[in-house]
């Protein structure tokens, strides 16, 4: 059948079309938000307004297009909530992503760098780091992202170590949210809380089961999930909406294809 001779750069076009046209549209997909998605919204929200949470941005710039919708998701939240966020990164790649993301979530919802939020940048060495932090953050950064003393800013003069931050949420698309548990949570009984990759999802259960982290977002969905419960649709809704035409297809494909096959062979 000429079905089963079909040009592959017409199925390459096919695709292309199934998942680039969803994402210039804004259409609501119904979302089921899942139990560790809830967890990281709860814990957030059960934050005292005012206090600290510090977002580290461990990821390389080949996962930002399914970590960023998570990023955002949580800024906002933590924006909302009126809390203060210290960014930072334990990835070089990180650095530029996390505050550039950082001062377009702050300037959509009028938030003043240094009163609600600040940006520490990149230190090498992540365990290090991690363990100088839980003695004293100035230590380690002694200057912010902009080269300046961070403590001269109003908002942060009080911060001194883990003792001040009420949560870490490690924004993650690798390992750099172990480090944190055993680091930071066994050492200095810090709360972590994880935005991952999907791929990354099942080798952090066991963490969430056995409390050392208090909650997990994973991938698209994830965001999704955390969007729909902060009320509104971005990155993620589309990001789900382009991932499950684009599966739609390939399944259709599939479909149609063992069908040709089947009628040949009569």
């Amino acid at each position: 059948m000429r079905l089963l001779s079909l040009d592959r750069r017409i199925i390459y076009i096919l695709v292309l079309l199934a998942v680039g046209v969803p994402l210039l549209f804004r259409v609501p997909l119904p979302v089921k938000v899942g139990v560790e998605t809830r967890k990281v919204h709860s814990a957030i929200d059960n934050i005292p307004h005012g206090s600290y949470v510090m977002l580290s941005f461990d990821i390389e710039a080949s996962s930002l297009p399914e970590v960023k919708p998570l990023a955002e998701a949580t800024v906002r939240h933590c924006f909302q909530r009126d809390l203060r966020i210290i960014g930072l990164a334990l990835f070089s790649e990180g650095a530029a992503i996390g505050y550039n993301l950082l001062v377009q979530v702050a300037d959509e919802m009028g938030k003043v760098y240094g009163s609600d939020y600040i940006y520490l940048g990149f230190r090498p060495q992540y365990v290090s780091a991690i363990l100088g932090m839980g003695e004293s953050i100035e230590d380690v950064f002694p200057l912010d992202y902009l080269n300046n003393d961070w403590r001269e800013y109003p908002g942060y003069a009080s911060l001194g170590n883990y003792d001040d931050v009420a949560l870490v949420i490690s924004i993650a698309d690798g390992s750099l949210p172990t480090y944190w548990v055993e680091y930071a949570g066994s050492r200095y009984n810090q709360k972590i809380a994880a935005c991952l990759t999907a791929a990354m999802t099942t080798s952090y259960y066991p963490y969430t089961v056995s409390g050392q982290l208090v909650g997990m977002v994973s991938g698209l969905k994830g965001a999704a999930e955390y969007e729909t419960m902060l009320g509104y649709s971005g990155g993620g809704h589309r990001g789900m909406l382009s991932q499950s035409s684009g599966h739609a297809l390939i399944i259709l494909l599939v479909i149609v294809a063992n069908v040709a096959e089947l009628r040949k062979r009569k």
